[in-house]
């Protein structure tokens, strides 16, 4: 808070001005809200630092490669299997691929487990 409001509240900041009564809570939490999304705090709140002009430019590569595929596919030759489609690429709040094979384990343990237990009630001599 101090990059954004210096001492203009006080010495020490904001935080420091409203801990010893110089403003109110009301204050300090306009002030807080009213951070840029790149400062310190906005980032934590989020997890990240993206901004919308990241966003954008993600949004752009994803369109550039979409408009590169149809392109190609458009102009191959017809005996040669087309191109693939490309994967949106990552962005904030996006699983992880680690997550994303640990999710599907955790989905292929659950099955495994619920077809056990269908098997052990109809299946003789399973259960």
């Amino acid at each position: 808070m101090i990059r954004y409001y210096g001492s203009s509240v006080g010495k020490g900041g904001p935080l420091a001005a409203y801990w010893r009564g110089e403003i109110t809570l009301r204050l300090l939490r306009v002030l807080v809200e009213g951070l840029p999304p790149d400062s310190a705090t906005a980032r934590a709140h989020n997890g990240h630092a993206w901004q919308s002009l990241d966003y954008a430019a993600a949004d752009t590569r994803d369109l550039l490669a979409l408009l590169f595929t149809a392109f190609v596919n458009a102009n191959r030759d017809p005996k040669k299997p087309a191109m693939p489609y490309p994967e949106p690429g990552w962005r904030p709040g996006d699983p992880t691929p680690e997550e994303t094979a640990a999710a599907a384990e955790r989905d292929r343990a659950k099955a495994r487990a619920a077809y056990d237990h269908i098997t052990s009630q109809v299946l003789p001599g399973t259960g």
